[in-house]
């Protein structure tokens, strides 16, 4: 069994691969932590899971949040008792980075890619919908173009609620009709709909660029809710970050 981590800077993913099985899966809040916190928490969730640390053979991490990633490594040593890779731009994924500076790309959205060329091949575009919707652009011959970065669904409604005392905090899912009736299905018409035609309008942009209409997949906590009324996202894959981290393991093991 592989444990595998990607800590965003919303949201904390861990999940357990059994083979290429994704047997178990959590989704927590990042919060700075010790390691020995860290540590009791991912000894519970595998308990709770029947799962003993014994069975773990390995493990492999992302991260965007670089204060956490010694933090959470020790833990996994000391309380699983496996050694953790930490995925960067030095580390031989089979992926070629054809970006002005590799050492700027965050660790997700290389692992993303790589999990989307193993599934879809290439060209392709991912679109991760995290504390920021980052779309990540694979050519032809398999290279990492680049991308964009964008506010999230949760940093647009944060920034609209601090700035407007008189509107309602509302959930974030798409209202039926694009014409907001009251106050709350005007905000999540405007948030889900105008997320998901900024999405579009970016994905035939690079579409134009890069001269074919690519395949595009969604991951990401809020992927869903988009890709329900998004005209261009072809496909759903809210674990991808996780399958890509397993591919990087066993590339390197």
């Amino acid at each position: 069994m592989i444990l595998v981590i990607d800590v965003g800077n919303t949201t904390t993913v861990i999940g357990v691969f059994e083979g290429d099985r994704l047997v178990r899966h959590w989704r927590l809040v990042s919060e700075r932590k010790t390691s020995d916190e860290v540590g009791i928490l991912l000894l519970n969730l595998l308990m709770l899971s029947s799962i003993s640390p014994s069975d773990i053979t390995g493990a492999a991490m992302s991260s965007v949040v670089p204060s956490l990633d010694l933090i959470i490594a020790e833990a996994v040593e000391s309380y699983i008792g496996v050694g953790c890779i930490r995925v960067n731009a030095d580390l031989d994924i089979g992926l070629l980075i054809a970006y002005e500076n590799r050492w700027e790309v965050g660790a997700d959205r290389l692992v993303n890619s790589v999990a989307g060329i193993s599934k879809y091949g290439a060209p392709l575009i991912v679109v991760d919908f995290g504390t920021a919707i980052t779309l990540d652009v694979i050519s032809e011959d398999g290279a990492y173009l680049g991308g964009t970065i964008s506010p999230g669904l949760v940093t647009s409604m944060d920034a609209l609620f601090g700035k407007t005392s008189k509107l309602p905090q509302v959930a974030l899912e798409a209202p039926g009709s694009v014409i907001g009736k009251n106050t709350r299905w005007a905000i999540q018409s405007g948030v889900v709909y105008g997320t998901a035609g900024s999405v579009d309008a970016l994905v035939r942009r690079i579409w134009k660029q890069i001269g074919s209409e690519s395949p595009v997949i969604a991951t990401g906590g809020h992927s869903a809710t988009v890709a329900s009324v998004s005209e261009t996202i072809s496909s759903l894959e809210p674990w991808l970050t996780l399958e890509g981290l397993r591919l990087i393991y066993d590339r390197l093991t």
